[in-house]
């Protein structure tokens, strides 16, 4: 059994007024729970053994999702009774996990193949692989390129592609000794890795990736699995 942490621990304030009686994570989405799908998805590559650190109502949480049997894993729970951030939420597992485990987050939906994602993670032998999630957007205006005072270029609306931050992960257990109390992986722990010269691997994809984190892209996305059914996809 793999593991996994599943971070569905903040409050959701950009979400209000949804999250004033209800956690970020348990906000409906075709008939399930967003957090629902984190851990079918976590399921389906094998990632059984799946610890969550919850904290803002989180007897919702419990009692939702319980020892995990009902769904064909195991659960267990860390209660944060102050804001931990994402790194900090873990820290208490130092020297209590010996494999390679993953961290994803609660309140993102995605059916991004964890199985490759680890996978790449060994056959690297980086101490850290993040999932990058490739998406092509134009840009609003047109681009110039100037050398030496001169237009040499001009492109109206190019196309550019950016690699987005999914805020998963797959880590060594290593990877407790760059990890500080109340710290996030994105603004401290991988910023660390990188001035240390540490390896860490990019896995890049362009499945279905969606961060719920305003009610405008709450709305828009209920709207979508009722008409296009994305449930399909995640499910």
């Amino acid at each position: 059994m793999m593991k996994a942490f599943v971070i569905a621990g903040g409050e959701g304030t950009r979400l209000r007024p949804y999250t004033y009686s209800i956690p970020k994570p348990m906000m409906m989405l075709g008939g399930k729970p967003i957090l629902e799908y984190v851990v079918l998805n976590l399921k389906r590559f094998g990632f059984n053994d799946i610890v969550m650190t919850v904290g803002y109502k989180q007897e919702q949480i419990t009692s939702y999702f319980g020892d995990g049997s009902r769904f064909g894993v195991k659960i267990s729970y860390s209660i944060e009774k102050e804001r931990l951030n994402t790194a900090g939420s873990i820290v208490q597992f130092k020297g209590k996990v010996k494999e390679a485990f993953a961290v994803v987050m609660g309140d993102h939906l995605t059916n991004i193949d964890l199985g490759a994602m680890y996978g790449q993670h060994k056959k690297t032998g980086a101490l850290a692989t993040i999932a990058l999630y490739k998406s092509m957007a134009h840009l609003e205006y047109g681009v110039a390129k100037v050398e030496g005072g001169n237009l040499v270029g001009f492109s109206e609306k190019p196309l550019v592609e950016h690699l987005y931050n999914t805020a998963i992960y797959i880590f060594e257990p290593e990877i407790f000794d760059y990890i500080k109390p109340k710290e996030d992986f994105a603004k401290d722990v991988i910023p660390r890795l990188l001035k240390d010269k540490k390896l860490v691997s990019a896995f890049t994809f362009e499945d279905v990736w969606f961060d719920i984190g305003r009610v405008s892209d709450y709305e828009r996305f209920v709207e979508l699995f009722n008409v296009m059914r994305l449930v399909k996809d995640l499910d």
